[in-house]
């Protein structure tokens, strides 16, 4: 098998296991920056390496050692061959450490999901030509339009294309061009992230780990700390939230150190996503006291001459912002009563994008359902498939969604709320 192949089973297995590269490279005796290259296809190991790395991750021999089909079918390229060759032993592979990355379905749907285009683009990526990077902004800005407009089956599609183009264009350039490229490369793999997080995709996490070996390759500590954000919350996602916050308060404070407002900003906005997960963890006191300083930090920003002067690849640091993750983390600690008066004083429609302006609809509505109000919940999801009707579709919606329709109390028009946005019956 080739060594792309291998890789590419090694990756999967590895994140399956949610191991980072440097935690599989301390029990095999290779670097980091070693096992990205034996991930990437361009270092072969030996016989007795690979045997180790199997062994470590779970992997099949046979899964490694698989050979050719003797034949093809008539009407089958090497090209298909190869690429149904590579699809089987990635399914092999991950199944055999216990992943659910990969539904059996996922490459036989006619219009597949956003979580199969995923997958696609990290084992299977286009061959894409190089752009200068000036183009490759304007491609990844257009798919962040996408995902600050909540466009996600449109994010979805575009992604693969995306990722392609970004890699080969990283591929084909050097020094400080290629830094860069690395940067939006990274950006590419935040949005896949982010758009996996939103479908409890367990495929964040391979996604989440690009980014960051793409952010840290790009030396740049904005787009480091960008890459820590959606790494903490996959973290979080399973069920690793003391981790996510050591992560994010490490990240949050190296950033701290530089005087630019860029890189306190983003350090304000991994305070606000540390303290959500560390409410997660029911972890009160720290939830409380990183949320205290992620608002003193917004506070220190805010005015004309400290803001940024553009919007942040990530959520802002902003007043607002900071009331925002008040609701999730009184919520999520248990006390939403706490989280009204934030929620009462935000104006959803100066939220600066739809997909948080349908944050704010989700968050209160996850708060009134603590309350037990059924009515102001089901307020809050009419809001939120007004402004952004992709957001119904995502499991933590759907799921709320049947809550409120089950409930002890009937509200009126819940039934067709839940008909019309495809709430699954309990």
């Amino acid at each position: 098998m080739n060594p792309r192949d291998i890789g590419a089973i090694i990756r999967a297995a590895r994140c399956a296991q949610r191991m980072t590269q440097a935690q599989l490279g301390r029990t095999c005796g290779y670097s980091a920056s070693a096992i990205s290259r034996v991930e990437g296809g361009t270092l072969r190991l030996s016989e007795q390496s690979l045997l180790l790395m199997t062994r470590t991750l779970g992997i099949p021999v046979d899964a490694i050692r698989a050979s050719r089909p003797a034949t093809l079918a008539p009407d089958m390229t090497l090209d298909q061959e190869d690429a149904m060759r590579r699809r089987q032993l990635l399914l092999a592979g991950m199944a055999a450490t216990g992943a659910s990355m990969i539904p059996s379905s996922a490459f036989a749907a006619t219009r597949p999901d956003s979580s199969t285009q995923i997958v696609r683009a990290l084992y299977e990526p286009e061959s894409s030509a190089s752009i200068s990077l000036r183009q490759l902004r304007q491609f990844l800005a257009e798919a962040h339009s996408q995902f600050t407009a909540a466009q996600y089956q449109d994010l979805g599609e575009a992604l693969p294309g995306l990722l392609g183009t970004a890699q080969a264009t990283r591929d084909a350039m050097s020094g400080r061009s290629r830094e860069e490229a690395q940067a939006q490369v990274a950006r590419a793999w935040i949005l896949a992230t982010e758009l996996a997080l939103k479908q409890h995709s367990d495929v964040a996490w391979p996604a989440a780990d690009r980014a960051l070996a793409a952010a840290q390759a790009s030396g740049d500590p904005v787009v480091e700390g960008e890459a820590a954000r959606v790494l903490a919350i996959t973290m979080r996602r399973a069920g690793r939230p003391a981790a996510g916050v050591d992560l994010l308060r490490r990240t949050a404070g190296s950033l701290a150190q530089n005087r630019d407002t860029v890189s306190r900003a983003v350090g304000a906005t991994l305070l606000m996503t540390a303290a959500y997960t560390a409410a997660c963890g029911r972890r009160r006191s720290d939830a409380l006291d990183l949320m205290t300083g992620a608002a003193d930090a917004v506070a220190r920003l805010s005015g004309t001459s400290t803001q940024p002067r553009e919007r942040l690849f990530t959520v802002d640091a902003t007043a607002a912002q900071a009331d925002l993750y008040w609701i999730g983390v009184h919520t999520a600690l248990g006390t939403p009563d706490e989280a009204v008066p934030y929620a009462a004083r935000i104006v959803p429609g100066q939220l600066p994008t739809v997909e948080r302006r349908a944050r704010y609809g989700t968050d209160c509505a996850r708060m009134w359902q603590r309350l037990g109000d059924h009515r102001r919940t089901l307020e809050a999801l009419r809001f939120t498939e007004q402004v952004a009707p992709e957001e119904l579709r995502r499991p933590a919606l759907r799921a709320l969604t049947a809550e409120l329709l089950y409930a002890p109390v009937t509200v009126a028009g819940v039934r067709e709320f839940a008909e019309r946005t495809g709430a699954p019956p309990q």
